[in-house]
């Protein structure tokens, strides 16, 4: 007879199962059930017992980990009794401890299936202990045999063909999770591989950007410039306004590309990880900003002591940021305010810089963080809008989150984590 006509007379063979997740016991029914066999499904290990003398089934497979009694104390009451301790069964584990084996010897369990189990291995399994399970058990050791493994004493009760198929089914499953890691190796090593294309394509893009269309716009803003001094007299007013226009634009755009490769060079940067003193740099920051602008009536409040782990050119972006866009925003205020400081926010640690300027409606939060996206017109406040974008890029690299609150006319805060 041959493998298949086998498996066709064991279809409709019914299969214990105990699970005692709903979801996961209805996708093990329906795999089950596919191949033709009938399945019983028990959600814990009373209830399989309970069904165990009417229902006879041919297998059980059961979860381990599972309220009141697990799966090895299942299969060892199971092994237990003398009229189902031929009963072949399979355990679902994770097989992430070396005492999942020797439990496993222990109890009696025929064979390991891992978690996630693919459906091909499972199969596989259950149709060779249905296969074996007539033959004669050899060589039960009913006293048992003591092994003494790290450090606690097992007594295994096994035959010596449970133990075979058990530990077969062990190698089994730790030969597909090897094949699972080499194939993880290799998508990285792809994966890893496209960065660096990607890499080289943007300091390409990068050349590009500075040279090629910074060299028109040069060129653009130097005959706006020889027009102006050279034909004053000869142009007319409106002739002059367009010019200056014109001129205004070069330079807007040149703005805009310093600060598009300024983000790409920063979110591009190897971290370099080490202490960094806020507290220091933020004062560094504040008093370049008072001396940019020394009649702007500003009161920084920067809490003392305040140290962080990360990449100090890349955190000194970010304060210089948030800090410039403080500045900038409480530009209208006759005394303003700029504090950087240390709160607690859903129950961790943060810090936050806080001022009393423009402020935002929080209906627009969620746009705040994106790139050239402006929530206050460049007529009010000048700017590139990628500022906030940066600062969100450089702290979830460093693995940390960044938000914001605020109130039109009230001020923002900028709150942010660092691991």
């Amino acid at each position: 007879m041959t493998t298949t006509q086998k498996d066709k007379n064991r279809a409709g063979e019914t299969i214990l199962v105990i699970e005692d997740s709903p979801t996961q016991a209805e996708h093990l029914r329906y795999v089950l059930e596919k191949q033709g066999y009938h399945v019983v499904v028990a959600g814990n290990g009373p209830k399989a017992l309970a069904l165990l003398p009417s229902l006879h089934p041919a297998l059980a497979i059961s979860d381990i980990i599972m309220p009141g009694m697990d799966g090895y104390e299942l299969c060892r009451l199971i092994k237990a009794e003398s009229d189902e301790r031929e009963l072949p069964v399979i355990l679902l584990t994770s097989l992430s401890d070396p005492h999942d084996v020797i439990k496993g010897l222990e109890c009696g369990a025929d064979a390991f299936i891992s978690k996630p189990y693919q459906e091909d291995n499972l199969l596989s399994r259950i149709r060779y202990l249905l296969a074996n399970r007539s033959q004669c058990r050899e060589g039960t050791t009913e006293a048992g045999i003591g092994i003494d493994f790290d450090g606690r004493d097992y007594r295994i009760t096994a035959d010596r063909r449970q133990i075979l198929d058990l530990l077969l089914s062990t190698y089994e499953t730790a030969i597909h999770k090897n094949a699972e890691l080499l194939t993880a190796r290799d998508n990285l090593k792809m994966l890893n591989d496209r960065l660096e294309v990607a890499n080289k394509e943007l300091e390409a893009f990068n050349y590009t950007v500075s040279h090629d269309l910074r060299s028109p716009l040069t060129n653009i803003s130097g005959y706006c410039q020889v027009l102006l001094e050279m034909y004053d007299a000869k142009l007319p007013e409106d002739a002059k306004g367009f010019i200056e226009d014109i001129y205004k634009s070069v330079l807007r755009m040149n703005q805009l590309i310093s600060a598009l490769l300024k983000f790409s060079r920063l979110i591009g940067k190897e971290i370099a990880t080490a202490e960094v003193n806020l507290s220091a740099l933020a004062e560094l920051i504040a008093a370049e900003l008072r001396t940019a602008e020394p009649q702007r009536s500003v009161q920084f409040s920067i809490a003392p002591g305040l140290t962080a782990n990360g990449d100090p050119v890349l955190l000194r972006a970010v304060l210089e940021n948030l800090l410039g866009n403080a500045w900038k925003y409480s530009g209208k205020r006759e005394k303003a305010t700029i504090e950087l400081g240390m709160t607690e926010a859903g129950g961790e640690e943060c810090f936050f810089v806080r001022d009393n300027g423009a402020g935002f409606d929080m209906s627009q939060a969620h746009l705040l963080f994106s790139a050239f996206h402006r929530l206050h017109s460049s007529n009010d406040f000048k700017g590139t809008g990628i500022g906030l974008a940066t600062v969100q890029r450089i702290i979830e690299r460093h693995g940390g989150r960044v938000w914001a609150e605020g109130e039109p006319d009230k001020g923002a805060t900028i709150y942010f984590t660092l691991p």
